[in-house]
């Protein structure tokens, strides 16, 4: 099965292991991976923004990168929400508004690839600890991806999923939000760290790297040393092949 990955800003510059895990665990998973070089932002901030013109931009360019493409996945429930609001964008230009939908339609959060697609809950992995999951809004209100990341994480070996109080709560990040409300945004992000440090979790686990920055920098101000993971790293620890 040929996959393309989108790697996302966030991934390509802060975070390079999380794209690095992605590739190695869709490789194990069978998976032939591709990667577009011409890839660019999806435009989230811009729409975000209410800049829909200059998101336009970046979106025309994303279509005809994975024009090709059988499935696109991503790291990032957050970026690839923004793929399903394409055709909304182009919702006044038919022949784009076509496109859009069809990359909307093949273009997955990695959890959800493997979970829906790829058919697989328990991918081989092992990790020893306790660890809360971080659902962010985008991956579970949006794109209403809850359940892929609880279940592939469930059948990680030596891994104790405890509850985090507020689970549903937002980390304050959401982009442009968190410059734009710094103050607020600082609340939350508050909040939802000494949720985290008052579990005694030794990992903290989420899908997107926006909300997993926001996080683990309130979690080093706070003194803690709680260890923040993507999924894409957990699931690619340890991994067996998986027939």
């Amino acid at each position: 099965m040929k996959v393309s990955l989108f790697s996302t800003c966030l991934v390509d510059v802060l975070d390079k292991e999380v794209g690095v895990s992605t590739v190695e665990l869709l490789e194990r998973l069978g998976c032939e991976v591709e990667y577009n070089e011409s890839q660019i932002c999806c435009g989230q901030p811009a729409f975000n923004s209410g800049y829909f013109e200059e998101a336009k931009k970046g979106a025309r360019n994303m279509i005809e990168v994975f024009k090709d493409s059988d499935y696109v996945v991503a790291p990032s429930g957050s970026c690839i929400t923004m793929f399903k609001h394409y055709p909304m964008l182009f919702q006044d230009e038919l022949i784009w508004k076509d496109r859009a939908k069809e990359l909307s339609d093949k273009s997955y959060e990695i959890s959800q690839f493997i979970v829906h697609v790829l058919e697989t809950k328990d991918v081989g992995a092992e990790l020893n600890g306790k660890a809360v999951i971080h659902p962010s809004c985008h991956n579970t209100r949006l794109l209403n991806n809850s359940m892929p990341p609880e279940a592939l994480l469930s059948n990680v070996k030596g891994l104790e999923l405890l509850d985090l109080p507020g689970d549903y709560n937002c980390c304050g990040f959401g982009g442009t939000f968190a410059v734009k409300m710094s103050e607020v945004s600082g609340e939350m992000v508050d909040e939802k760290a000494q949720s985290i440090i008052d579990t005694g979790a030794d990992y903290l686990i989420g899908g997107d790297v926006s909300c997993l920055m926001n996080i683990e920098g309130r979690l080093r101000r706070l003194g803690s040393d709680i260890e923040v993971l993507h999924i894409a790293e957990v699931l690619n620890r340890a991994i067996k092949e998986v027939q």
